[in-house]
């Protein structure tokens, strides 16, 4: 469709108009910015979503997402500097994952790595360190049972995990609970960091994670020597990953050294 223009012959031209420098820029920087933000928000990325307390719906692992969003991870990336981070810590527990015979299906593993990640952060550990944890435990088998009736990947007696779900607002379902193993990732390090808040000592905790707090208390009660194997043993299993992941690495990162236990 053809369109007349109206000319003004009164209007001066484009040439003698004064020029506006350092305009320009500003406003394209702040454009890009605005509708990187709106994508952000519009297409709600599902690495972005909360982890909540039961199996997660309509996951899509990293790498799935990565490849969708392709022409947005990049621009994300420069946005949120952690991104980046959190993906290579997701695929460093995907690696570890894959050494044991979880009995959990290829997708539970990969939505179990990002619990981890998601769960250990939040409490302010090292991913790393509850891994450790988790394989000293139960060497990653989620239907594991203990000898003194402990279940699931952190062996968590019933009824501390009873109390535990109650406090977390959690529905109590049994072993139909201890055997979920998003639910036990979540219980087990709230636990921890519960314990670790009680005693202020991560050796302590530790102990009375595996022994009990009562049994702890009592020990020190009587000034009695308080066992360290248990968590000795963690501490070396975390500092084991610890040099594992610097050699798959070509610079080590500020992740891979041994963290303050949060007090």
């Amino acid at each position: 469709m053809q369109t007349d223009f109206l000319i003004l012959n009164d209007h001066p031209p484009h040439a003698d108009m004064p020029k506006r420098k350092g305009r320009r820029m500003p406003c394209l920087l702040l454009i890009v910015v605005l509708i990187a933000v709106t994508c952000v928000f519009r297409f709600r990325l599902p690495y972005l979503h909360v982890v909540t307390p039961y199996f997660p719906a309509g996951y899509q692992n990293i790498q799935q997402t990565i490849e969708k969003y392709s022409g947005l991870n990049s621009l994300y990336s420069l946005l949120n500097p952690q991104f980046m981070k959190k993906q290579e810590t997701i695929k460093e527990i995907l690696v570890i994952l894959e050494k044991y015979d979880t009995g959990l299906a290829i997708v539970t593993k990969e939505e179990l790595a990002e619990v981890i990640y998601e769960e250990a952060t939040t409490h302010n550990h090292d991913p790393k360190f509850i891994i450790a944890l988790i394989v000293i435990e139960s060497s990653f088998q989620n239907w594991s049972v203990s000898e003194r009736g402990a279940k699931g990947l952190m062996q968590i007696m019933p009824y501390v995990a009873e109390s535990i779900a109650h406090e977390m607002g959690i529905e109590w379902s049994g072993d139909r609970t201890l055997f979920n193993p998003f639910l036990n990732i979540k219980m087990g390090i709230h636990y921890f960091s519960r314990l670790l808040l009680d005693f202020k000592d991560p050796e302590l905790a530790l102990t009375a994670y595996n022994y009990g707090p009562t049994y702890v208390r009592g020990l020190m009660d009587r000034k009695r020597k308080i066992p360290q194997h248990f968590s000795q043993k963690i501490l070396a299993t975390y500092h084991d990953l610890l040099v594992s992941t610097q050699k798959e690495v070509s610079s080590p990162s500020d992740d891979m050294q041994p963290y303050d236990f949060p007090t």
